[in-house]
């Protein structure tokens, strides 16, 4: 009996080795199934992504060229003043500027607005964008974080975007009027032509036939919207916490090397509004302090406009291109120049000036009082 029992335990047990794989048959570790699933979601929404940035361009243009003149008429948006205002309000409402500056170019493709008024009204996109960060760094308040900690950076990055952009707005504004540079002859290549031709222009001719005119505009707005979150989807999480995040203090006590960080950071995730705010909870949990993201704010301020670009050429070609192009010459310009020739006075002045802000709530809702009332006031000048 026993030697029966010992016998049937034997075969149990060789019926259980039997079921465990060989080292031949084992898969893929879990990990690289993970990521193999991930890489191919990550796939699938940018070229998702890719597909509604087309579309999305395509319907503001066709939208601008009957119900964006309208808009454009309402809203009386008739001088460079006025568009920088309206610009800088729109970035207010979609706590961004990437979309805000693709719907400019959209406009100026369509002969809603002329190339001055294309050119500062992306600016104002630019300088509503920053606007982003003050809000995350709101929140983080409310978290329980330190206020001066959660919402200087914010603040810093209001201040650091006015005084670089606004200089350059001077001298693009200069370039493009005295016609300087020209236009510069950059076409989309042909196979992005054919893509629009063949799969985006058949989608936008049936939106034509079964959607209302006026309502082109808006839609285009909402699937650009759609386009970019799926594109920050496709993108790694930029988590702070991680390890490349906390050795960021190897860098921090270096000018151009946080420069170029925030400029590849930004080149990466397309997005300033993004790559900003991450300074928050950097700043907020001390691992960055806030004097040595300067030229991390300069450098976002520049790749950021990759997106741009890439919407000036399909929807607006050479023109609206060069348009774009002035626009990041201008802020290269100034920033390398204050960078290279005047960053400590430069940062002294800003720091000086985000510490008199910050110090009680009064100076603080001045500040954010006078940063609304600014690009309410510009939509009403008329010069």
């Amino acid at each position: 009996m026993y030697e029966r029992e010992r016998s049937t335990g034997n075969e149990a047990g060789a019926e259980a080795t039997l079921a465990v794989p060989l080292p031949n048959e084992v898969g893929p570790p879990l990990s690289a199934q993970l990521f193999s699933f991930a890489t191919a979601r990550r796939l699938i929404f940018a070229a998702g992504g890719l597909f509604l940035f087309v579309l999305a361009l395509e319907l503001l243009k066709t939208g601008a060229a009957g119900y964006g003149r309208q808009l454009i008429a309402l809203l009386d948006v008739t001088t460079p003043a006025s568009a920088l205002g309206f610009g800088w309000l729109l970035a207010y409402l979609f706590l961004s500027g990437s979309p805000v500056a693709a719907v400019g170019v959209s406009f100026f493709a369509s002969g809603a607005i002329d190339s001055l008024q294309t050119f500062t009204m992306i600016t104002g996109s630019r300088l509503g964008a920053s606007f982003i960060v003050l809000f995350v760094g709101f929140l983080y308040y409310l978290r329980g974080h330190r206020r001066a900690a959660s919402i200087s950076i914010g603040v810093l990055a209001l201040l650091v975007t006015a005084a670089i952009y606004l200089p350059a707005l001077v001298l693009g504004y200069w370039l493009l009027s005295s016609n300087l540079i020209g236009t510069m002859h950059v076409n989309a290549d042909s196979p992005l032509a054919s893509f629009i031709d063949v799969i985006i222009a058949p989608a936008v001719l049936l939106a034509q036939q079964y959607l209302p005119e006026w309502s082109l505009l808006p839609i285009g707005a909402g699937v650009l919207l759609a386009a970019f979150a799926l594109l920050d989807r496709a993108l790694p999480e930029m988590d702070p916490e991680r390890s490349a995040f906390r050795r960021i203090g190897r860098l921090v006590y270096k000018p151009m090397a946080m420069f170029l960080l925030g400029a590849v950071v930004t080149s990466v995730t397309l997005s300033v509004s993004v790559s900003l705010a991450i300074l928050v909870p950097l700043s907020a949990k001390g691992m960055i302090r806030r004097e040595n993201t300067l030229p991390y704010i300069m450098g976002a301020n520049i790749t950021t406009f990759i997106d741009t670009l890439i919407a000036a050429l399909i929807v607006g070609g050479p023109a609206a291109f060069t348009i774009v192009f002035i626009e990041v010459f201008s802020v290269t310009l100034i920033s390398l120049g204050v960078l290279l020739l005047a960053y400590r006075p430069f940062s002294r002045s800003l720091l000086h000036v985000q510490e008199l802000i910050v110090r009680n709530n009064r100076t603080l809702a001045l500040f954010l009082g006078v940063m609304l009332l600014i690009p309410l006031l510009l939509l009403f000048v008329r010069i």
